[in-house]
């Protein structure tokens, strides 16, 4: 049982049945014919990385004009966790700001640990906080303090601005929709679009909202996955492109925004052995990728990264010295090329699967039109079938 109200325990379900199906049948950007470079995980996505889970709450009610606190509603919450729920072993992890204009709780101890202690959670701007401290919650009941009362958390929690189709200022994000996010995380497939933290963003003046993809190496390279989830919500039509074309400039119609004033999470997962100064290095390569599609971290963005490794379990235990595997410096290039690809593909993957939305005051944002990407693509050779 959910401890919220009936009728939005069972408008959420239903969007999550909804959201697992499209998963299993919406095309994604191959599918499509867009061209990528590298070999992606059974999935293409971040759950290709064994033991990431990844879970959602989906909240879509009303429609007409904005009344604060009374919608529409167009948001949610989407939670990452690096060995799944039933773990609370942190992992080595790592974060990069490339503009600061946004969130990302958390990151000072990350820092200055080098450890990632819990779940990465993503959602509105304004619904950080509620995020935050349901976070705590939900960890001290898998997790009761010791014998002397010690218990304490600093979560990682991330927000994009959802405020042109969402009532941000209406805080409809409650406790018990991180706990489903939570609660309700998995492996494989994940679905993408107009879900979780991702439900009410736009990307280059489409439907944005979260995406993901991975890379896997060959064997002569370890073998290594790297997967890569974003929440998208930045860019300017005009500077979006796609596998090397300029297909923001070839579909001009129904733009929305007069600057690149939104803002964009990832998350990056492997399960290589690195410990935080080379996941410092990887975490920076996500710029690459969102700069393959055309981004340029405009000054009202927050563009906000973070990385973390599976590898070396148990090397947070509190007492003794800890043997720990790490790759060497001179094999981190094959992972660099990875993070890139991975984080170019997943924003492309997110706009894809992307539906168009309207939102407060009857605010409409298209989808990226599948037939007239193809068109762009066939326009400049890039069409992959």
């Amino acid at each position: 049982m959910f401890p919220w109200p009936v009728c939005r325990t069972t408008f959420t379900l239903i969007v999550a049945l909804a959201i697992t199906m499209s998963a299993e049948t919406k095309p994604r950007a191959r599918d499509l014919g867009v061209p990528f470079d590298g070999t992606p995980g059974p999935n293409n996505a971040i759950t290709d990385v064994k033991g990431v889970e990844v879970g959602h709450t989906t909240l879509i009610s009303g429609s007409g004009k904005l009344k604060v606190g009374e919608g529409p509603v167009r948001t949610g919450v989407t939670a990452v966790l690096p060995r799944g729920k039933d773990s609370l072993d942190p992992v080595f992890g790592a974060w990069f700001t490339l503009n600061g204009n946004g969130e990302m709780t958390g990151t000072t101890w990350l820092e200055d640990s080098g450890f990632l202690d819990g779940p990465v959670m993503i959602t509105n701007t304004h619904s950080v906080g509620v995020v935050r401290d349901a976070v705590i919650a939900w960890r001290m009941k898998k997790a009761p303090p010791d014998a002397d009362g010690y218990d304490w958390s600093l979560p990682v929690v991330a927000e994009t601005a959802d405020d042109e189709l969402n009532d941000m200022n209406g805080f409809h994000v409650k406790p018990e929709h991180a706990f489903h996010a939570l609660d309700t995380a998995h492996g494989g497939p994940v679905e993408e679009g107009n879900v979780g933290g991702g439900t009410g963003m736009i990307c280059n003046e489409f439907k944005g909202g979260i995406g993901t993809s991975s890379r896997v190496l060959d064997a002569k390279n370890g073998g290594y996955t790297v997967g890569v989830l974003v929440q998208c919500n930045y860019g300017w039509r005009s500077q979006l492109r796609i596998a090397g074309v300029p297909v923001g400039r070839e579909i001009t119609d129904h733009t929305v925004r007069d600057s690149d004033i939104g803002s964009i999470i990832i998350v990056i997962a492997t399960d290589a052995p690195l410990i935080p100064t080379q996941l410092k290095r990887v975490v920076r390569r996500a710029t690459l990728g969102l700069g393959r599609d055309g981004s340029f971290s405009g000054d009202g963005s927050g563009d906000i990264f973070i990385a973390f490794s599976t590898a070396n379990p148990g090397a947070a235990g509190s007492k003794g010295v800890h043997d720990l595997k790490m790759l060497a410096n001179e094999q981190l290039n094959p992972i660099f090329l990875a993070t890139v690809q991975a984080t170019e593909e997943a924003v492309v993957n997110a706009m894809v699967a992307a539906e168009t939305m309207t939102g407060i005051n009857n605010h409409t944002v298209i989808a990226l039109p599948h037939d007239r990407l193809r068109e762009a693509l066939k326009k400049y050779n890039r069409l992959a079938k």
